[in-house]
C-alpha cells in the first residue's frame, strides 16, 4: 500500500473513531438521559409507553452503548441506510425501525 492510500485509510479509521466518540459524548452529556444499562436477561431498546414518541436522546443512549460493544460500524451503516450520516439528521418516524435493528445486532444466531 503506498503512502496516499495509508493517510487516506489513517482519515477514514479517524473519522470513524470520532463519530463513535460523538455518540458516547451525546448519551453520557448531562443534557441527555442516562445511558441505558444492559443487562443480561434484558434488551437494549428504552421502555416506552403507548403512544409516546420515541426521542431522539433514547435511540442515541441505545446506539452508545451498542458502539461501546464494538457495533460502531454497524451503527454508522444503519444510519446511513436510513439517508443521513448522522443519528440527528434521521427523521424521527424511523426511530422504532432503528432500535428494533439495533437490538437484533449481536443477537444473531
Amino acid at each position: 500500500m503506498n503512502i496516499n492510500k495509508s493517510l487516506l485509510k489513517l482519515i477514514q479509521d479517524l473519522r470513524v473513531v470520532a463519530d463513535d466518540l460523538q455518540i458516547i459524548a451525546d448519551a453520557d452529556s448531562n443534557d441527555g438521559p442516562e445511558p441505558v444499562k444492559q443487562d443480561e436477561n434484558k434488551t437494549t431498546e428504552p421502555e416506552k409507553e403507548p403512544g409516546k414518541p420515541i426521542r431522539l436522546e433514547d435511540v442515541r443512549a441505545v446506539l452508545a452503548a451498542k458502539s461501546r460493544e464494538g457495533y460502531g460500524d454497524n451503527i454508522r451503516d444503519l444510519i446511513s441506510k436510513f439517508g443521513a450520516e448522522r443519528l440527528s439528521k434521521v427523521d424521527p418516524s424511523h426511530y422504532a425501525e432503528i432500535l428494533k435493528e439495533v437490538e437484533a445486532l449481536g443477537n444473531a444466531t
